[in-house]
């Protein structure tokens, strides 16, 4: 069980890294309470945002902090543009906060949405949380507000569609995500290489389940939030350790494969220390020691099938967050909650069950044809391809 104790003490420094950096991310808060075409706003932000906003780093005063808002956020209804109805009124806040509170009145609350676009200038990752509520329906909502994600859509619109959904259609929308998503498509392709029997791809896909079934319910609930883009460079990481750990297997050399990887993300710490950007140092530190030896312990066991169960469970954690990504974006009302959660995880199952399954047949029939290239060859070729896959998104998504 040496592996073991030494695979969690290493997955310990790796969360310790995002933990350490989690209070330092952009961020601020919204509260939307719409009633008819009236609609007020509570906004509450950061001093360390609004310090943002003066080349000195210095406090600005409310009035620059209310001109730079009011530009940057406001409601729309019927395509419209809705009246700010002054004044903005600077909020008592707790000592590191500043709140506003902003009135717009509507011609109407046909098609209505809200649009923030504050911070996205000054720091593209920041995220706001919303929260929506519409005292005509009763309807309450949280929303994140993203650099890709500004508008929501409150009445009307297609948005709203998850309001009426049908059961399938959230199962529908599980399915989708594994076959639009090319890096899970990838990752899973990187399973079936990995799984020479049966039983190792049982394992493997089993501790992929559990994994990402148990972030996707921890994210879309509220509970944890995941800093997305680094959830982005993680999934990218974790096809190129598949593909890595693949031709440690084969060549017997997995010494070369987890230094090569992990002195990458030795490296990449050393370079954001300097400040030169990236991912946060701690967490790439985590990652790498966490990278070789994961690397060095799987290529030296004869039988690793319960190890890379415990591995993908690791792997699946971090796909869960991103399959929450896109939930994320969406209206989820809390009343359907649980069946949104079931239904779009049913779908994620059946979706990635009906690409290992239908891969792994085209494999055997190819096979019993005679028209493939011995194994040994297949597994390096595709490894090769993952790894190279992997490390570039790694680098694409660390340095967005």
């Amino acid at each position: 069980m040496g592996w073991l104790r030494l695979l969690l003490a290493t997955l310990a420094l790796s969360l310790g890294g995002t933990t350490a950096f989690a209070h330092v991310r952009s961020e601020s808060h919204s509260v939307w309470e719409i009633n008819g075409g009236n609609i007020d706003l509570v906004m509450t932000i950061p001093k360390l945002e609004t310090a943002r906003l003066t080349p000195n780093g210095t406090q600005p005063d409310d009035l620059a902090v209310e001109k730079y808002l009011t530009a940057r956020i406001y409601p729309t209804a019927d395509g419209k543009k809705c009246n700010l109805i002054p004044p903005v009124v600077a909020l008592s806040s707790a000592a590191d906060f500043r709140r506003y509170d902003f009135t717009f009145k509507c011609v109407n609350d046909k098609d209505l949405t809200i649009t923030s676009e504050a911070f996205f200038d000054v720091v593209p990752s920041h995220t706001n949380f919303a929260q929506i509520q519409n005292v005509a329906s009763g309807e309450f909502v949280e929303q994140l507000i993203t650099n890709d994600h500004r508008t929501v859509q409150v009445t009307g619109g297609e948005e709203n569609k998850l309001q009426t959904a049908h059961f399938i259609e959230f199962v529908q929308m599980g399915i989708m995500h594994i076959f639009t998503g090319v890096d899970h498509m990838s990752f899973l392709l990187g399973l079936v290489l990995i799984s020479k029997r049966l039983r190792d791809l049982i394992f493997v896909v089993t501790g992929f389940t559990i994994g990402h079934s148990l972030t996707l319910a921890l994210a879309v609930t509220g509970i944890l939030r995941p800093h997305a883009e680094y959830i982005d460079a993680l999934v990218a990481l974790t096809i190129a350790l598949i593909g890595a750990e693949n031709l440690g297997v084969q060549t017997h050399k997995p010494i070369w494969f987890a230094a090569g990887l992990g002195g990458m993300m030795f490296l990449m710490a050393i370079w954001q220390m300097l400040g030169l950007g990236g991912m946060p140092a701690m967490l790439l530190i985590g990652a790498g020691l966490f990278t070789a030896n994961y690397l060095m312990i799987s290529g030296r066991l004869q039988d690793a099938g319960r190890l890379r169960m415990v591995i993908t469970l690791v792997f699946g954690l971090i796909h869960g967050f991103g399959f929450a990504a896109g939930l994320l974006e969406l209206q989820i009302p809390p009343g359907r909650l649980a069946e949104l959660l079931v239904g779009f995880n049913l779908g994620v199952e059946c979706g990635q069950l009906t690409l290992v399954v239908g891969t792994s047949l085209i494999v055997i029939w190819l096979h019993k044809m005679k028209w493939t290239l011995p194994r040994p060859i297949v597994v390096d070729v595709c490894s090769a391809f993952l790894v190279g896959l992997g490390v570039y998104w790694f680098f694409s998504r660390a340095y967005v």
